[in-house]
């Protein structure tokens, strides 16, 4: 029996010495100071689309200092980061940069300094990140070979950006990438959880303003006009069709009405109405039947309330569009498993598909034979969430004046979740 002590006391010394950390993880950990209070100063300081000067100079010099070679004012505000490290694959990682006209509400000691403008999607955890990631990978070039690209681009709240950088030279003066990645904070799954999606992530977005006209007069005298408002009414109801009964039930699709404006007076039939239509779906195919069903009801409408040809609605189809956000399936599926291995298993879940939009879709779908991925790392704070008992209509959404991430547990999640995606795909 002697033995046994022994044993028993090298047992208990052993499970008394913390297990050796995770050298990634503690150098996340260990830059998460500097990474607050560079967080805090862009959140401070919101800017518009296309107006990111200040933040895409604190990012372009943070590269800089990391080792990156970096080129500034791509697709009008765009910062590209390159660094190369031998032979291997090029690997293009984005971070979105601008605010949005919001005013914050959040109670924050460091809220937006700027009036009415607010990081109210989260981006500036996107940029810290961005940061982050970009300290990690230099401090680790003996860990991987190829050709890193990161990019902060601007604009993606009114889906312009990428599609200015690309337009600016993005896959023709810089290496191009065989794979593109990208995060966004969530305020759907509590803070350091990593949601991912196989396929679509978020949708076709389409705007569509009609304009319908009619006949004004006096509101007594219906019969001497042609009431825009009734036959705008009309194209609205009629409208809620083309989903529910002419799209495959099991495919998706939303078409909203978000503004009808017409009239000045209780007792005047305007002249026209006004409408603007957000138009969401996945498919080509449903998306395009969705924009034809509008035209084709706008124009129906019109003529069965006797209007003449030359008073028919004018449909618009706005140029600004998001195409549908696609991961594709096999870095989907290798990533998902990387941060199974490296995260505890419950912080890594499969998520719905949204109907929400994302410009990162671009990227992917200039070359197609590039892979793509886009997760999302949760930021809503463990309390709130346990408040909530996870029911979402309870929490602030993106895009709220109300939104305010833990931003700490996003940024630390991404970073380390980043730079392991970046590891593997660079990998020797």
């Amino acid at each position: 029996m002697k033995p046994v002590l022994p044993l028993l006391g090298l047992i208990a010394a052993l499970s008394a010495t913390p297990l050796r950390a995770d050298p990634l993880e503690q150098a996340v950990k260990a830059d998460m100071p500097s990474l607050t209070a560079i967080y805090r100063d862009l959140h401070s300081h919101p800017e518009l689309s296309f107006k990111e000067g200040r933040s895409a100079g604190i990012m372009a010099a943070e590269a800089k200092k990391a080792g990156f070679e970096v080129t500034s004012g791509v697709g009008g505000t765009g910062v590209v980061a390159v660094m190369k490290n031998g032979p291997g694959p090029v690997l293009m990682l984005r971070a979105d940069m601008d605010g949005l006209p919001v005013t914050e509400q959040t109670g924050l000691p460091y809220a937006s300094q700027i009036p009415g403008v607010m990081h109210a999607c989260g981006h500036d955890t996107h940029m810290t990140s961005w940061i982050g990631i970009a300290r990690r990978m230099a401090a680790m070039k003996s860990s991987w070979s190829g050709t890193l690209v990161m990019i902060g681009q601007p604009a993606e709240e009114i889906g312009s950006g990428a599609r200015a950088m690309l337009k600016d030279g993005l896959y023709s003066r810089f290496p191009k990438p065989s794979v593109v990645i990208a995060f966004h904070d969530s305020a759907q799954l509590p803070a350091g959880t990593i949601g991912v999606v196989d396929g679509f992530v978020m949708a076709n977005v389409d705007s569509v303003d009609i304009l319908v006209r009619g006949e004004g007069g006096h509101g007594a005298y219906p019969h001497l006009a042609k009431d825009p408002i009734v036959l705008a009414s009309r194209i609205v109801t009629t409208l809620q069709t083309l989903v529910s009964r002419e799209v495959d039930p099991l495919e998706s699709g939303v078409v909203t009405v978000g503004s009808f404006q017409a009239g000045t007076k209780h007792n005047i039939i305007p002249p026209e109405a006004k409408l603007q239509i957000t138009v969401r779906s996945y498919k080509p195919e449903v998306r395009q039947h969705l924009l034809d069903g509008i035209a084709r009801i706008a124009k129906g409408e019109a003529i069965a309330a006797g209007m003449p040809d030359d008073r028919l609605p004018v449909v618009d189809f706005q140029d600004q569009r998001t195409p549908a956000t696609f991961n594709t399936h096999d870095l989907t599926s290798r990533l998902t498993g990387i941060f199974a291995e490296r995260f505890d298993k419950d912080r890594v879940v499969p998520v719905r598909s949204q109907m929400g939009g994302e410009d990162f879709s671009e990227f992917y779908l200039a070359d197609t034979s590039i892979q793509s991925m886009l997760f999302w790392v949760g930021g809503v704070h463990k309390d709130k969430w346990a408040e909530a008992k996870g029911d979402i209509t309870r929490l602030p959404s993106i895009h709220s004046p109300f939104w305010a991430p833990d931003a700490e547990a996003v940024i630390s999640t991404a970073v380390e979740a980043m730079t392991t995606a970046a590891l593997d795909v660079l990998k020797k």
